[in-house]
């Protein structure tokens, strides 16, 4: 595999890690959210990767194929004061996992960060393989 597909393989993942980042944001940012847009409660959104050839037949590349919202049921909350709650006094809220939506953007900064080294490093040996034969 040439050190130039680690460039493509590299970029693309981060762009991917990138767009999963996005949607933990939106998801942590609407947490709390008794609504969304369409006047229903917000459910939470995941990306799904796959797997893409890449000009090297021994490595892939990654690309987003689409974003999904969770299929868990909405919380239940009981607040008879909020002004969306039911004649029982219980609000829906959006189903998401504040903690999991934690884990998910460490792993995902994290998988980013790997990839901005993986691309340094192979920048470094391609700026040492032009200076050998400058001494």
């Amino acid at each position: 595999m040439s050190l130039f597909n680690v460039f493509n393989i590299s970029g693309s993942a981060m762009s991917a890690q990138s767009q999963r980042l996005n949607a933990v944001a939106s998801n942590l940012a609407n947490a709390d959210s008794a609504t969304s847009a369409n006047g229903m409660p917000y459910k939470a959104k995941q990306v799904v990767f796959s797997a893409i050839p890449s000009a090297s037949p021994e490595a892939q590349a990654v690309k987003v194929t689409k974003v999904v919202e969770d299929t868990s049921p909405a919380k239940i909350v009981f607040d008879p004061k909020h002004p969306l709650a039911n004649e029982q006094g219980y609000v829906t809220m959006p189903n998401v996992n504040v903690t999991e939506e934690m884990v998910n953007m460490i792993s995902a900064s994290r998988a980013y960060q790997n990839n901005v080294e993986t691309m340094n490093a192979a920048k470094a040996m391609l700026l040492k393989t032009l200076s050998i034969g400058q001494s």
